[in-house]
This record gives structure tokens, C-alpha cells and sequence, in this order.
């Protein structure tokens, strides 16, 4: 958890989201600048989705805990 929670003051501090997701992710993802593509409800584990859902467009949320992991979210777009 503090690494997520130091990534994420580094996106703040504007460190780019996608080359610290291919550096730091262990998610598949991760390669792909932590890209999961577009979703919607009930395709992600409900803390994930929770939180996805919540956060604003441009938005980075986190840390949220699930059975994969600490994960660090940012909220490209919603539909």
C-alpha cells in the first residue's frame, strides 16, 4: 500500500500515469501503460469497480485493496 500510495503522489506531482504502470504494474495490463480499456458494471471485482465508478473523469483514485493486489486507478473517460 505505501508504494500505491507514493505512485500516486507522484502522478500528482505530474509523473506520467502510463510509464510508472509499465515500470511498477504487475497486472498484465501493466505493459500496455495499465490500460484496461473501456468496462462496465459487473465486469470488475466490486472494490475495483467501486471505486472506478465513483471517481471523476481525469480523476486518479486509490489505493483500493482487492483479492489481486493494491491498484491505482485513473479515470480516463465514462460512457
Amino acid at each position: 500500500m505505501a508504494e500505491a500510495h507514493e505512485l500516486i503522489e507522484r502522478i500528482k506531482s505530474g509523473e506520467d500515469f502510463e510509464a510508472l504502470a509499465r515500470k511498477h504494474s504487475i497486472c498484465p495490463s501493466g505493459k500496455d501503460g495499465g490500460k484496461l480499456g473501456w468496462f462496465g458494471k459487473g465486469q470488475m471485482v466490486p472494490p475495483f469497480e467501486k471505486a472506478a465508478f465513483a471517481g471523476k473523469e481525469g480523476e486518479v483514485v486509490g489505493p483500493v485493496k482487492t483479492q489481486f493486489g493494491w491498484h491505482v486507478i485513473r479515470i480516463n473517460g465514462k460512457k
